[in-house]
């Protein structure tokens, strides 16, 4: 028996992103944790887009430029029914609104989002290649997937739990301002 009320379909794909700051916003109001905090809750307004849950917050060296300050970082499942190209622009108009400055590679950042997986897809196309092709050596994006994830396979990889880096704890540091959401209800 129905109840009369209209129920909205979930979006259909299920997709994961990094989320990684180690600059705080230009008025020097908020540092790199808060940055992540907001990231997390901004992901809640991309069009036809559901943030599903999101791991802990994890402190990490910087990967390939040394010369800056440590990351935060995270990993975001949400569920969407935008195509990938879409959902990648709407990360980078994030990235931007967040003031994000793309001056070398590696450089520091305000805010950096990777879009991770889209469900099960491989794609290569100009600026966006699925999986993404680094996620499977990097601590900092696979222990926080492998946190709310532990059943995924990388396609090309295979089981996350497989995966060696998905172990590797030993540049990582658990920020103890958060403990993972499994769902919309208390995110940061």
């Amino acid at each position: 028996m129905s109840d009369g009320a209209v129920h909205p379909t979930p979006p259909g794909i299920t997709a994961y992103i990094a989320l990684g700051s180690n600059l705080g916003d230009a008025a020097g109001d908020d540092g790199p944790i808060q940055q992540i905090k907001r990231a997390l809750r901004e992901l809640r307004s991309l069009p036809r887009t559901q943030l599903v849950r999101h791991s802990s917050l994890y402190q990490s060296p910087p990967a390939g430029h040394a010369d800056q300050p440590d990351y935060i970082n995270a990993i975001a499942e949400v569920r969407t029914d935008l195509p990938p190209s879409d959902l990648l622009q709407a990360l980078l108009q994030l990235e931007v609104r967040f003031g994000r400055r793309r001056l070398f590679r590696n450089a520091p950042r305000t805010l950096d989002l990777d879009l991770l997986l889209y469900d099960t897809r491989a794609l290569h196309e100009p600026g966006l290649t699925l999986p993404h092709p680094r996620m499977h050596t990097r601590p900092f994006v696979l222990v926080p997937l492998l946190e709310i994830a532990p059943q995924i396979e990388i396609p090309g990889h295979g089981p996350i739990r497989a995966l060696h880096s998905a172990h590797d704890r030993s540049q990582l540091w658990p920020v103890a301002c958060h403990t993972p959401t499994a769902s919309l209800e208390g995110v940061v």
